[in-house]
């Protein structure tokens, strides 16, 4: 079997992507552990607005920059941090405001912008884009070398697409040709938003006291000097995106959809040209290679009652189906995908809400081969 490990090996950048509810989360912090204590300075990043990672890792609250998570922690569960782990939850609305003054060219432009009220509106909506502002504050974190490896936790993986295209998507809207228009308009347009709109607003700053046409040329203008800082800035980001440190890990469960979502964004992937670093499957139900004793419930469960045997052996059949629909599914996953040997995680008892569970899946993340076939096959039915 292939190590993770081996898989992460001179990465600086990886990005764990995957429809919702598959474990996600905790796979990235996970894995952001396991590299810490191997003596990486790794930074995790969430969106996670659940604040699992933050309960997880026994930190009362996480903010828009990078936070210590404190070694003393690790010592009780057997793991020792040789390198740092540190994590954040993203701010969208407060990344975007932190672009926004990086790449103006001074204070009053910076004021000018941040400050206007047509900004503080549109900010709002286009920071709701997580995947931008994501990529954006990755972006900013793997240039700032304070990391050996930042690992991302991505939004569900139709919104992941998004997440390839952001940088693509920016850089439209900035040069879209409604936005020219305003910025600097010419001929009818012109005419249209110098006479018919200076009209409407003088009406409504009347009414309501607020100058929305002086707002309107005031932002545009300003926007327009920061055009240039916003292309280079997504040019930047394909870069880091297809840069061969960076690796996409696909996360997923057996479940039907989830595996739909997986080929979807490993399809999407391959067209992107973006590097693909494995398939992981969590909530396995691993199946046995034998089949459970017969049909005689007190013979094949001793010392239980013949009605307790029979209803034992008829969850042990049922859990057997759905380890045989585990098998069929990672089988398919495995030609779809194009990973022979993807990293299984068996189902785990209760949902991974603490260090301790976090613990358990880093030890299935970064056993060897031969150790997570033996506890795959301890937990199998």
């Amino acid at each position: 079997m292939s190590d993770l490990v081996d898989r992460l090996a001179d990465r600086r950048v990886v990005i764990c992507a995957g429809s919702g509810g598959v474990g996600k989360t905790t796979t990235s912090a996970a894995i952001a552990m396991g590299l810490a204590a191997q003596g990486a300075r790794v930074c995790v990043v969430t969106i996670d607005p659940a604040r699992r990672l933050a309960d997880a890792l026994g930190i009362e609250q996480l903010g828009s920059e990078p936070r210590r998570v404190d070694d003393a922690r690790f010592a009780g569960h057997g793991l020792v941090m040789n390198g740092q782990l540190w994590a954040m939850m993203l701010d969208p609305k407060k990344t975007f405001d932190e672009l926004i003054a990086r790449l103006a060219p001074d204070e009053a432009t910076r004021d000018e912008i941040l400050e206007n009220r047509i900004y503080r509106e549109l900010s709002s909506a286009v920071a709701g884009s997580q995947e931008f502002t994501a990529v954006a504050k990755l972006y900013d974190l793997e240039r700032s070398g304070r990391f050996d490896v930042i690992v991302l936790d991505t939004p569900p993986s139709r919104n992941a697409l998004d997440f390839l295209d952001a940088p693509d998507r920016l850089t439209g809207f900035l040069e879209g040709r409604a936005l020219r228009v305003l910025l600097a308009p010419s001929g009818l347009a012109a005419r249209v938003v110098g006479r018919g709109t200076s009209v409407v607003f003088s009406v409504l700053g009347r009414l309501t006291g607020v100058d929305l046409l002086n707002d309107l040329k005031v932002f545009f203008a300003a926007l327009s000097v920061v055009l240039d800082g916003f292309r280079e800035r997504a040019s930047g980001v394909k870069e880091l995106l297809a840069d061969p440190a960076t690796t996409f890990l696909i996360v997923t469960s057996p479940e039907r959809e989830p595996v739909a979502e997986a080929v979807f964004f490993r399809d999407k992937l391959r067209e992107a040209g973006m590097p693909f670093g494995g398939l992981i499957v969590n909530r396995v139900h691993p199946l046995a290679a034998e089949e459970p004793p017969g049909s005689d419930a007190t013979a094949a469960v001793p010392g239980l009652e013949p009605a307790l045997a029979r209803k034992a052996l008829k969850t042990l059949a049922e859990f057997r189906a759905l380890a045989a629909r585990d098998a069929a599914a990672i089988a398919g996953l495995r030609d779809a995908v194009g990973d022979d040997d993807p990293i299984l995680i068996p189902h785990l008892d209760g949902d991974v809400h603490d260090l301790d569970g976090l613990v358990l899946v880093h030890r299935h993340l970064f056993a060897t081969g031969k150790e997570r076939a033996e506890l795959l096959n301890e937990a199998a039915f």
